[in-house]
């Protein structure tokens, strides 16, 4: 080999090992799945926002796994849709949507309500819908990522909780997210964010929330045939961030960093898939997950004091 080769095969070399590293990056950042072959035959499933993103393709599943799914979705003309293509995607008919607004505790409670006279029992609750937005208010005047994120899915598990107690081995599973970390604690002072407002903020507050809810919650249904846990399904490339105005040029020089970093809806149902069917978590409760496994939140989403406070507000907020 002549010298003028070398620096040739140099740059090859760097460039195989490279394109080796990305591909590992890749594999790493697609996360678990779930291997579970569970059938769940004659079990009802509800979950919220489930016409587009993780929460359509867990419905997929789900669906294929023979489960009744009730779509649980603001939006009718979407609901509509996504309950065709779920049908056609799982070959099952045994899919529903049903309108609910999580923005609405009158949307709430006409959704419990018809649920409880046309079902008998809830097996599953999957509480996956969640909003990033700039500073709005629900419709019952609460910042509305922690009104739809926390409050909304707070009333409806509370709504639908005799039902879901009615089946042999109900699951609860709270959609929460890694920013939780970001939050070192709930501002009960200023739970609307009217004092002083961030976004981000905001919204790391209402994931917090989500595992205080669900430890709360655990505790209450200690004893019985429920449990409830939470996750973080990754970063997916969703809807999610519909509502931020992006700069294009941001988005162009991100773009590498998203192709590389994020998941897809169907990577990123799978950790919602396994808390809902992995046989391995029958009686498990009170736990955070991610990446189908099990991860230790933040100290702030394991405090017992906090997650009580909470409870007690969210009761008084909610008027239950």
């Amino acid at each position: 080999m002549s010298i003028d080769q070398h620096p040739y095969n140099v740059v090859a070399i760097g460039v195989v090992a490279l394109g080796v590293i990305l591909v590992l990056l890749r594999r790493y950042f697609n996360g678990g799945v779930c291997y579970s072959k569970r059938l769940l035959d004659g079990r009802t499933v509800i979950i919220t926002g489930a016409n587009t993103g993780t929460g359509k393709e867990t419905a997929i599943d789900l669906a294929k796994r023979k489960a009744k799914v009730i779509l649980a979705c603001r939006d009718v003309e979407r609901g509509t849709r996504a309950e065709m293509e779920i049908k056609k995607a799982s070959k099952s008919d045994k899919v529903i949507f049903k309108q609910l607004d999580l923005a609405s505790f009158a949307s709430i409670k006409k959704f419990a309500t018809e649920i409880s006279k046309e079902e008998s029992r809830i097996d599953i609750l999957i509480n996956n819908a969640g909003i990033i937005c700039p500073y709005w208010k629900t419709e019952d005047g609460f910042e509305m990522q922690f009104g739809v994120n926390h409050l909304g899915h707070f009333l409806l598990t509370n709504l639908l909780l005799d039902q879901i107690k009615e089946s042999p081995s109900g699951r609860i599973v709270v959609v929460s997210s890694i920013a939780h970390e970001r939050c070192k604690g709930i501002n009960f002072d200023d739970i609307n964010s009217t004092e002083s407002y961030d976004r981000r903020t905001a919204y790391c507050q209402s994931k917090l929330a989500n595992n205080l809810f669900t430890l709360a919650l655990s505790k209450r249904l200690s004893g019985t045939n429920v449990t409830v846990n939470c996750l973080h399904p990754g970063v997916v490339y969703t809807e999610l961030l519909r509502h931020i105005k992006r700069r294009w040029f941001k988005m162009i020089i991100l773009l590498p960093v998203t192709l590389l970093m994020m998941k897809t809806p169907w990577q990123g149902a799978q950790t919602n898939i396994y808390c809902a069917v992995a046989e391995e978590l029958e009686g498990v409760s009170g736990h955070y997950f991610a990446d189908c496994k099990e991860k230790k939140p933040s100290p702030a989403a394991l405090d017992e004091l906090a997650a009580e406070q909470l409870w007690s507000l969210s009761v008084k907020l909610t008027g239950l």
